[in-house]
Parts: C-alpha cells; structure tokens; sequence
C-alpha cells in the first residue's frame, strides 16, 4: 500500500442554527464557528463588511494529519467517526429536514498515487447519517521536509 497523510474534519452549515447547540450535541469542540446574522470577519478578527448568511460549524476530527498504514486509514477513521456520529442521528435528520448540510471533509496528502477504498458498510453509514464527503487530494512535493497543513 502506498503512503499517504490525511485529516478529517466535521463542517456544517445550516441557515440559522446557533453553533454551540451543534457543539454540545456532538460533543466536539469546534475550530471555526459562526452564526447567521454575525459580523463577517477575517483570521485576526478585523471587521470584513456584511454579515454571514448561514451558520457554520467545523471540528477537527484528528489533532494532526495520519499516516495511512495497515492500522490507520482514512476508512478506518471514517467508521469511528460514524460510530460516534450515529448517537446524534436524529440531530444530523433534522439539520438535514431544515435545509443545513453536514459533510466530512477529507484532506489527503501524497507523493504518488494510491488506492482509497470506502467499503458498501461505510457508505451505507454515511447515507443513513445524511453526511456527504469531499475529498481534497494534495500532491506534495518529493520533499523530506515538506509538510501538509492541517485543515
């Protein structure tokens, strides 16, 4: 198998939700947040103009990226988060039923190409959960020192 880097994050965005209500149902804690009707700003906080349209929610999943190998994988990975995520199925209906999108984002890192494989028990899960999942595919560098960022 060959090796790749990765992270998996939670977002959600609904039309009104206020985000420490998805923080204290999936019991993450977030890294990005903010509601509908905030003040946009930018990474240090200064004032961009406007207000956000949505509310949004993002939690790391990981502290750093993983190194794929016979015991971590990014399916392996997947089916913890589902387990966890499946306690907060009805929560993940209504979100859903109420116009908000909930997504695993996928960010993977390698230097040649490999083989990801989501087997018929994952994406049955997601699709009972109503998760969808993007996949942001990185080629890095032949670089010993290069490192993927975290997202």
């Amino acid at each position: 198998m060959s090796e790749y880097e990765f992270t998996i994050s939670l977002r959600l965005r609904h039309p009104s939700i206020d985000p420490s209500a998805i923080t204290q149902t999936l019991g993450i804690q977030p890294q990005h947040t903010w509601k509908v009707g905030d003040v946009r700003r930018d990474p240090g906080g200064a004032a961009l103009g406007g207000v956000y349209r949505e509310s949004y929610w993002m939690g790391r999943l990981m502290e750093e990226p993983q190194h794929s190998s016979s015991r971590v994988s990014v399916e392996s990975v997947l089916l913890q988060t589902l387990a966890h995520l499946r306690r907060s199925q009805g929560f993940l209906e209504r979100l859903d039923a109420e116009g908000g999108v909930a997504e695993l984002h996928v960010s993977l890192f390698a230097r040649e190409d490999f083989r990801l494989e989501l087997s018929a028990r994952s994406l049955a899960l997601l699709g009972r959960l109503g998760l969808a999942v993007a996949l942001d595919i990185h080629p890095q560098p032949h670089d010993p020192v290069s490192r993927p960022p975290t997202s």
